[in-house]
Order: structure tokens, then sequence, then C-alpha cells
């Protein structure tokens, strides 16, 4: 036995529940028991030992080195940190994540999205419970605005590739919005952007002033006119625009898509419900930054 002190033996009556009990650890449950013993069911028999040492690195019966994070330990991080997530993106027009303690693309999105608010390094990757951004992360209360050029604009929009994220703002006084997006795909890249007005084109009168995709909502973008729903531009055809699929990575032809919802909450914010081409009345500016990088 390589750390008795980390070995339970089981005795009659125990459940891998009645023996987490005994430890004042949170990290310890039946669950992580269960994982760090690779015990396909919760079963367990009396005379049997257990490592109750989880996460560790080592099975403390035998001393063999464990590469991988306990499953359930892992799971439990992850959790806190989806919970706290949405308490700071709460009221900022973004849907609440699943709390299921599964760091997949669209809690890593968020987890870049608070970085980036936060200022901290901006990337997708998982948030390795406590390290120093962690740390940060929770004791944020609620989320500041980005500190970049955009918010020497009184209305603003700053969309990061790095995310696949949009900040709406005033100034440096307040956040409005978050919003997923997905910006232009390799060939087709949404260009660096600071402070850049945006204007609506001609108004198309027989459609409330908007330039929709003849067909909208139609499959897939394309080069000239794809699945774009009220479109705002800031940079020739390029521009902020609803559509019907905003995945968490570059898809678009160049344009940043919003959903169809989160699209006309900013124009709602705007105020944009007459047509109007000038850029002094709309009074909106847009950053882009930031580089995607493909996991």
């Amino acid at each position: 036995m390589y750390d008795p002190t980390c070995v339970v033996r089981v005795a009659e009556g125990d459940s891998l529940d009645l023996i987490a009990n005994r430890f004042d650890d949170e990290t310890v449950s039946g669950a992580s028991i269960q994982v760090e013993n690779a015990l396909p069911e919760p079963i367990i028999t009396p005379g049997q030992v257990l490592d109750v040492c989880v996460d560790n690195g080592v099975n403390d019966l035998t001393g063999a080195p464990i590469l991988e994070r306990n499953a359930a330990v892992r799971s439990m991080e992850v959790v806190r940190q989806q919970e706290h997530l949405n308490t700071l993106f709460a009221g900022l027009g973004i849907r609440e994540l699943l709390v299921d303690g599964i760091s997949g693309p669209v809690t890593r999105q968020r987890l870049c999205a608070a970085r980036l608010a936060l200022g901290l390094p901006v990337s997708t990757e998982d948030m390795e419970a406590g390290s120093p951004e962690e740390q940060a992360l929770f004791a944020a209360t609620t989320l500041p605005v980005p500190f970049t050029s955009a918010i020497l604009s009184p209305r603003w929009v700053l969309i990061d590739r790095t995310c696949q994220i949009m900040f709406v703002g005033e100034g440096a006084e307040r956040l409005v919005f978050v919003f997923p997006t997905s910006t232009g795909e390799a060939g087709y890249e949404t260009r660096d952007q600071d402070l850049k007005p945006v204007v609506r084109f001609n108004p198309a009168l027989d459609n409330g002033g908007w330039h929709n995709s003849t067909t909208f909502p139609v499959a897939e973008d394309n080069p000239l006119n794809g699945n774009m729903y009220k479109p705002l531009y800031f940079d020739g055809g390029q521009a902020i625009h609803g559509a019907n699929n905003v995945p968490t990575s570059p898809q678009s032809k160049g344009c940043a898509r919003l959903r169809v919802e989160h699209q006309d909450a900013l124009l709602f914010w705007l105020g944009l419900g007459e047509p109007t081409t000038s850029a002094r009345t709309i009074n909106l500016t847009v950053n882009v930054q930031g580089t995607w990088v493909p996991r």
C-alpha cells in the first residue's frame, strides 16, 4: 500500500457517499472516489480498499502515477465557474450557460469574454482552478467595461475575433450587451477596425429600410449578399447583421453575425425605427480586434 493515510477499507453498510461525507474536503465525493478508483459502477463491497485522496496525481494503493485530472473534480470546478459566469453576464442579453460541468465551446467562449473584460490575457482555453486568473474571475462582482479605444465613443461595439464575442456599450460608463458572434472565416476575415462609424446604406423603402437577403433566411452566407438580417455596415460590405446560424467559430463571409433576437435588441437600443443612412443619426462606432486560434 503506497499511502495508508489515503486508503479506506470499506465496512459493512458503507457507500461511496457515506465514505466521502467523513472528509472535510469538497473535492471528495462519491463521484470523485468512484473516478479515482476507476470503478465502473458506484458499487463497493465490505473489505474493499479505496483511494480517497482524489485528484492528487497518484494511485495511493499502488503508487502508480495518474496522468489525467479526476473528471468528477474537474466537473465540480467547471460548475463553479459556470455559475459565476452566469452571475457576471446576467442582464447583458446573452443566454445563461447550461451549468453542466462541461467546459465546451460555449463555456470557453464565455471564459474568453470574461478574460477580455477583466483585462486578463485573452484566450478560449479552459481556466485552471485556483489560478491567478480564476481568482480574478471570482473576485469580480460585475463585468467591467473592456478597456479599449472603443470606449472613446459615446456608443460603441467591440468585436473580438479571439473570443467570437461582441460587447456593446456607452462610453466608459456602461456595458449594455454582450452577444456571441461569428466573424469572417479564413480568406474572408472581418477586418480590423478602430472607432469606425456605422452606416446604413440606401434604405429599402419596401422593407422598412432594411437590405435583408432577398431570400432571408437562407442556409448559408455568400460573398455578395448572404444570410443577412437588418445589416449595419462598418467597412464596405462588412456589416453586423442577424442570422439564424451563429456558431462559436468564424464562419461568415466577413460580417459579424448575431442571432436575430440580438440584432433586434441592438437596433432597439440604437433607436433605429425609421430608415436612415446617416452615421451621425446612428451614432455608433465599431472596433474589431483579436485573432482566432482554432482548437
